[in-house]
């Protein structure tokens, strides 16, 4: 019997969002079953130290009590740290009866090397000492750094379960995959890429994760004729092709902010189906090509960093307006971008976390007000 204690569920997604429904009506949105929050906690930032791990724990925390319940991480970030942290910050929260398991979503990523620690000093001898151990040949590792090979994302997913806590990891992401492509040709990358889905099918038959995708940040933001690009309906055709109709390949992450807006504005993706009863061919947004293609679209770097924040025009944050900060302004923006289900901000400050979902409490823009504001 499938233990439904062990993942984000509808019943339980649906009674998380409950608990807020003071929040804007549009805060949580249905996707695959799950009630997802539209702000999500992202946790790339930070040093390697206590102190930081200290800040992510209190902020996951004060993240599910304030009504975050999409909580993004990586093997790889602060080298492991970040998915402990992530890891200890759910174990209080079900210690203490504050949340359960079935109403949050937790993704995270794999596909690079990630240390344990700290960089080891002979890092040549780190990464042979991996090769060996998962019986992978030199040639699958690319750079050193970056490996999609299925036996190697299977034993990363066994890593991050056990750093997470976690029987199951709702959302798995191939991070980066478009780092193969600096190293191997486009046919050596499709191929690589269609066993990571194979193995990816398997694991979550297996029950150790729910859904996958990918996870990039220039692969789906980059021209069609730059080496890094990925296309998404060949993605989704390469999953329907080894996974049948019902698939686990539903969610896309990568960055868009207030200063970085291809997604919405780069006709970058083709798009060949039927659309209001019609059928179409032609290059599409990003975001309006996941949107046809039934993709999940995630934001990451949703302030990124904040540095953002310092290279928008006063009259846009003005146009905003009534936010108590240019982050909750920014957030508000990002929220209400057609077609992005969440947007994650890294928070590794409890006060900051409590700021940033200030910015759930007040319904998006809409539609024809955001492309208003996107002309200025």
């Amino acid at each position: 019997m499938t233990d439904l204690s062990a993942f984000a569920t509808q019943s339980g997604t649906e009674r998380y969002a409950r608990r807020f429904a003071h929040l804007a009506p549009d805060y949580f949105r249905a996707r695959y079953g799950l009630q997802m929050s539209s702000i999500g906690l992202g946790t790339y930032q930070g040093g390697v130290n206590n102190t930081t791990s200290a800040g992510y724990v209190e902020s996951v925390v004060a993240a599910v009590m304030g009504g975050c319940n999409v909580i993004d991480t990586a093997v790889n970030y602060r080298h492991m740290r970040s998915e402990r942290d992530v890891g200890t910050a759910l174990a209080r929260l079900f210690a203490n009866g504050q949340a359960q398991r079935d109403e949050l979503i937790v993704s995270t990523k794999g596909g690079f090397l990630p240390f344990d620690g700290a960089p080891p000093q002979d890092r040549l001898a780190f990464v042979q000492a991996r090769l060996e151990e998962l019986d992978l040949v030199p040639l699958e590792m690319v750079g050193g750094v970056h490996c999609i090979a299925p036996a190697y994302l299977s034993q990363q997913i066994g890593v991050s379960l056990k750093n997470l806590g976690l029987k199951t990891i709702d959302i798995y992401y191939l991070h980066n995959p478009e780092t193969q492509l600096q190293y191997v040709t486009p046919d050596e990358f499709r191929a690589r890429l269609r066993a990571a889905f194979e193995r990816l099918e398997q694991e979550a038959a297996d029950g150790r994760i729910r859904f996958y995708g990918i996870a990039t940040w220039d692969g789906l933001r980059v021209g069609r004729n730059d080496r890094r690009y990925l296309p998404l309906a060949q993605l989704l055709e390469m999953a329907q092709q080894v996974g049948g109709e019902n698939h686990r390949f539903r969610f896309v992450q990568f960055p868009y902010n207030l200063g970085m807006l291809e997604p919405v504005v780069e006709n970058s993706q083709p798009f060949e189906g039927v659309v209001a009863g019609k059928q179409e061919k032609r290059m599409l947004p990003l975001l309006a090509a996941a949107r046809q293609l039934g993709l999940v679209a995630v934001g990451s770097a949703g302030l990124m960093q904040r540095e953002v924040l310092d290279n928008v025009p006063d009259e846009v944050m003005e146009a905003l307006g009534g936010w108590e900060s240019d982050a909750q302004a920014a957030i508000h923006f990002n929220r209400s971008t057609p077609a992005l289900t969440t947007t994650l901000v890294g928070m590794s400050n409890p006060a900051h976390v409590r700021e940033n979902l200030r910015a759930a409490e007040r319904a998006g823009m809409d539609a024809q007000a955001f492309w208003e504001l996107l002309k200025e």
